[in-house]
């Protein structure tokens, strides 16, 4: 077909617009379907072991079962949807837990102990299963500043848990290193704790990663300390025989200066940019940030405003562009005041008063940060872990029902498109309903037979992608 010069302008003016539409889609692929751990515990690595995690993992049961025995009382501590309508005699709890226990989901969904019920069991088989989603080696503020034989040392040493963890499948299913800064007086103590941790550990395993290994870079401030990590993978990886790619990054948010420069404008989406595609996640370090506002230490909380804007700010910056956002950790440890074996009545009722009000801070912290889109988050204590399971398994159940009737829809729309022919181009929506039930089934909230309700089968649901199931469902018979 012969076009016109009237055509052949607009076919030159779609092409060029064609270019753009091309460069933003690259640059805003939309939501990674990956696995996102809900947590990130930071440890020091002076105290790393490889069989931390599940360690970790016993300490955690035993602070739930001695805090909060069942799951009323639990949902009473956290005033989880339905407390109000348990019963207090642990007899009367009991036989609730057992008639539960003996339902059909979609008769026990039904009940008003549901959620609380469902909310307790979950968080037990996920301390007894996989107790620690993320652990981070940190040499920076969970370590201080220490002679360099010393520090020398234990990054060796910790190279060495690592290889045997990997070994003795001990580990969690992400793991990697906090270095120090790439500060001027930082810099070459970053590098050579880097350096001396992973030529250790490539020696163990035989040029092996754990899965999911992450290199933490802390207070960055300009790219040009990420392009200097970057290319210090490069060396890295051809002094290791690694493939070019296979150490990847993430990046934090300490700084007034990373939300907002000196010509004031976000640098979040340069800074990552110069990762070159190896930066994964931007977390947000709460008390660093909240300092570098002036905020004095008895103020330095995450529901402080300055976080909420910061995270907002990071949310305008990175929407869109696969990046994994973290939230900060709450300080408020549960610990009780009294230690020991030989304690009285009154000295434990305190000791679970104490843990079941911090629960209750970190609950609703989390509980803020999920609600605001940000759905990771840094826990500091093994205490910390049923806290942060109650609340990420409560917000996923207590919106399911809502989610299925959406995606169900959704699906339903696509299908239709289909069949007519009509062009469905709404993916990305698609795909954050999607991504809602990929993290649910994650982090243990729902059973992949549970997401079945949506009118997606398994098969698509392991896909991970909607824009696949879009094209399999367009797939001529």
């Amino acid at each position: 077909m012969n076009l016109s010069v009237k055509d052949t302008e607009r076919e030159a003016l779609l092409d060029t617009l064609g270019t753009a539409n091309i460069a933003f889609q690259q640059s805003y692929p939309g939501d990674r379907p990956d696995r996102q751990p809900v947590h990130t515990v930071y440890g020091g690595a002076n105290l790393f072991k490889s069989d931390t995690c599940i360690r970790m993992g016993e300490t955690a049961l035993k602070s739930l079962h001695v805090n909060a025995p069942n799951f009323a009382e639990l949902a009473r501590a956290l005033s989880l949807e339905g407390h109000e309508f348990l019963p207090h005699a642990i007899k009367e709890v009991d036989e609730l837990s057992r008639k539960l226990a003996g339902m059909p989901e979609e008769e026990r969904r039904r009940e008003k102990a549901w959620l609380p019920w469902s909310v307790y069991n979950k968080v037990v088989r996920k301390l007894e299963t996989e107790p620690v989603e993320d652990f981070r080696i940190d040499f920076e503020d969970g370590y201080g500043n220490r002679s360099d034989e010393e520090e020398d040392a234990v990054a060796i040493a910790a190279a060495g848990e690592v290889a045997a963890g990997l070994k003795n499948n001990t580990l969690s299913p992400f793991i990697g290193i906090r270095i120090k800064p790439f500060t001027e007086d930082l810099k070459h103590r970053g590098v050579r704790t880097l350096d001396l941790f992973l030529t250790e550990l490539l020696k163990r395993t035989g040029g092996v990663l754990p899965p999911n290994f992450v290199v933490m870079l802390p207070k960055v401030t300009i790219p040009e300390q990420v392009i200097a990590l970057v290319r210090l993978f490069r060396i890295i990886e051809k002094e290791n025989g690694l493939a070019e790619g296979a150490l990847r990054m993430e990046t934090m948010v300490e700084a007034t200066q990373i939300i907002m420069d000196q010509e004031g404008r976000n640098p979040l989406y340069r800074i990552i940019k110069a990762s070159e595609g190896r930066c994964i996640a931007a977390h947000f370090g709460t008390y660093d940030y909240t300092a570098s506002c002036g905020i004095t230490a008895r103020y330095q909380t995450m529901g402080h405003p300055v976080c909420d804007f910061a995270h907002h700010m990071t949310k305008v910056a990175l929407a869109g562009t696969g990046i994994f956002l973290s939230d900060g950790a709450t300080n408020v440890i549960p610990i009780g005041p009294h230690r020991g074996e030989s304690l009285s009545f009154e000295q434990l009722q305190e000791n679970r008063a104490a843990v079941q009000k911090a629960w209750r801070t970190g609950f609703g912290h989390t509980m803020h940060s999920l609600i605001n889109g940000f759905y990771q988050g840094w826990d500091l204590n093994p205490a910390q872990l049923p806290m942060r399971y109650a609340a990420t398994y409560s917000f996923f159940l207590s919106s399911l029902e809502d989610a299925t009737h959406r995606l169900r829809i959704f699906v339903e729309r696509s299908a239709i498109s289909t069949l007519t022919g009509d062009i469905f181009d709404d993916a990305a929506t698609g795909q954050g309903l999607l991504n809602f039930f990929l993290k649910a089934m994650n982090c243990g909230a729902i059973e992949e037979q549970e997401a079945i309700a949506t009118g997606l089968s398994l098969e698509e649901i392991r896909s991970r992608s909607f824009l696949k199931i879009l094209q399999g469902r367009r797939r001529p018979a």
